[in-house]
């Protein structure tokens, strides 16, 4: 076991639930990415980081993932947690295998990556309104935002995947058996 883990992977595909499982039964310290980019976007738009912007979609993942690697880096180079028992379990959409790669140290961080890449969009869309709820983001979405962005998370989902096979990475399918798929990341990494 890691200091610290990142699970990476697209959004609804599980990583927060992981991730707090991870955090509830390991004692890690669970850091939701999306609220640290949203503090980012609003503070610091001279970085760029703009997770809504008109660009093309993926160009807009691997411009964010490049800058939030670093950042994740400095976070783990800080020795917050040296001196704990426990380090982070960080949960990213925007992180791509190249760039964990590059920029973090492996000895001390573990990544895996969960998508969505089994299933069409329409499928993709039918899973998400099985379990969308109130406490979710794309439950305030129209349908046919819901159906754009199921489209473009199995699309995404299918680039990380190759990505994760290439850079020889981790990567779960959470389509469907997702809890079984969790507790065989927890058996085999924790």
């Amino acid at each position: 076991m890691k200091k610290h883990i990142i699970i990476a992977g697209v959004p609804r595909s599980g990583k927060s639930t992981l991730s707090q499982k991870i955090s509830n039964d390991y004692g890690y310290q669970h850091i939701s990415m999306d609220s640290i980019i949203a503090g980012i976007e609003k503070t610091f738009p001279e970085t760029g980081i703009n997770s809504d912007a008109d660009s093309d979609l993926w160009e807009n993942i691997q411009y964010i993932s490049s800058k939030m690697a670093l950042f994740i880096n400095a976070m783990i180079d800080s020795g917050e947690y040296n001196e704990c028992g426990y380090g982070m379990v960080i949960d990213i959409f925007q992180l791509l295998p190249q760039h964990y790669i590059q920029y973090i140290d492996a000895s001390v961080c573990d990544i895996c990556y969960l998508g969505t890449s089994e299933v069409t969009p329409e499928e993709r869309y039918m899973l998400l309104k099985q379990h969308d709820t109130p406490k979710d983001y794309t439950y305030y979405k129209s349908e046919e935002e819901s159906q754009k962005d199921c489209m473009d998370i199995v699309i995404i989902s299918k680039k990380m995947r190759h990505l994760c096979s290439a850079y020889n990475l981790p990567y779960f399918d959470t389509s469907y058996d997702r809890e079984q798929t969790f507790e065989y990341i927890l058996e085999t990494y924790m």
